[in-house]
């Protein structure tokens, strides 16, 4: 989960990184009294998860609170590569000497974690990442010693911080990495970190990516997803712990293994082309189990998706026979009654599949129908789906 900017420096001042007031406004209204609050020179600032809002106009200064009632008013409702404006950040304003650039993020390739750091922070450090690589140090760091007052003196000294601000970049850095374990993050971001002209280290913007899978142990975080960007299907779906991903096609995908839901995905937009580009509608991975009430929840999630105009089923049985899946069908139908409306093409196949396949038929639900392979029942499905 990705978060806005202000709820970022809200995680940051929990942790003691030193950063500006600030507050939120949704209305031109809010921002002039937020900007009275604070005081003096303010920077309005659009909360969009995109990168590129300065460039895009959506970062302004304020020289006092009538000005910034002003530029609210401009940033607000604007169009930042998709993302509409509803909220902008009012923060104090400083005079800024140096720009500089921190992140911690997990480093999948490498399967550890990793500090990124430069002294030419700002708008333009992909840039500087991709032209002068060497301005960009990059320091591994374990996870199982994380960052320690070593650890971070040598990350400031591969970075080549200056003297006279390398004590405070390494207090940072250890707040930083205090922020990055303790909310489970992935990634944590100040871009950029300034020196102000008064010799102050300050992070004065911050991005901050929170671990889905550590949800269970940070109850604080419910907090902050954005439920007017959530889909109400996928808020649905984890409602039921549900692994669905709305798309933007017409058949319904259910499948056990996200390898194999990944698979039937691409099997299913390929078929689409001879059906009038018929495309897959959802992701959704049911696991290891295909209990009667997972069925249940997993079809009604996709039959109450408007746009699905069919369903095609694929399970390979495993630990989970394809006996029990083809009753968790049966059943999930009949709990369903007449919420079900649309045609299921149902491709079982591995342990116990001769049985499944009997029990789909004996069944002989006027909705589904059984296809022997996977590239048939996606075709079926896709064909259904245009028809």
């Amino acid at each position: 989960m990705d978060l806005f900017e202000y709820q970022a420096r809200d995680l940051f001042e929990k942790h003691g990184v030193p950063v500006l007031a600030a507050m939120i406004a949704t209305t031109p209204d809010e921002a002039e009294a937020a900007a009275r609050e604070i005081g003096g020179k303010v920077v309005v600032k659009a909360q969009v998860k995109v990168g590129g809002r300065g460039k895009a106009g959506g970062v302004k200064l304020a020289e006092n609170p009538a000005d910034a009632r002003e530029k609210a008013s401009a940033i607000l409702g604007m169009d930042i590569k998709g993302h509409v404006v509803a909220t902008v950040m009012i923060a104090a304003a400083v005079p800024i000497e140096s720009e500089y650039y921190l992140a911690i993020l997990l480093d999948r390739s490498n399967r550890t974690f990793l500090v990124m750091a430069s002294v030419s922070g700002g708008m333009d450090i992909e840039e500087v990442a991709h032209t002068a690589p060497e301005k960009l140090a990059k320091i591994a760091v374990s996870a199982v010693d994380g960052i320690s007052a070593a650890k971070a003196k040598e990350i400031v000294a591969a970075a080549k911080f200056p003297p006279d601000v390398a004590d405070q970049v390494a207090d940072v850095l250890l707040k930083l990495w205090e922020v990055f374990q303790s909310e489970d993050a992935t990634l944590v971001e100040v871009n950029p970190l300034v020196k102000t002209k008064d010799g102050k280290v300050i992070a004065l913007d911050g991005k901050i990516t929170l671990d889905d899978n550590a949800q269970f142990r940070q109850p604080d975080h419910a907090a902050l997803v954005d439920l007017a960007a959530t889909n109400a299907l996928e808020a649905a779906a984890a409602e039921k712990d549900l692994n669905y991903v709305k798309l933007d096609g017409q058949v319904g995908v259910i499948g056990n293994g996200a390898g194999l839901v990944m698979s039937t995905l691409d099997v299913v937009a390929y078929a689409g082309k001879k059906h009038g580009g018929v495309l897959p509608a959802n992701f959704l991975d049911i696991g290891g189990g295909a209990s009667v009430q997972i069925m249940a929840d997993g079809l009604s999630i996709i039959l109450g998706d408007a746009d699905v105009k069919s369903v095609f089923v694929n399970v390979f049985g495993g630990i989970t026979s394809c006996d029990a899946v083809a009753t968790g069908i049966v059943q999930a139908l009949e709990l369903l009654g007449p919420k079900a409306t649309k045609p299921i093409v149902v491709r079982l196949d591995g342990n116990n599949v001769v049985e499944g396949r009997a029990i789909l038929a004996k069944a002989a639900h006027p909705l589904i129908e059984q296809a022997d392979t996977m590239d048939g029942a996606a075709n079926r499905a896709a064909e259904l789906a245009a028809n």
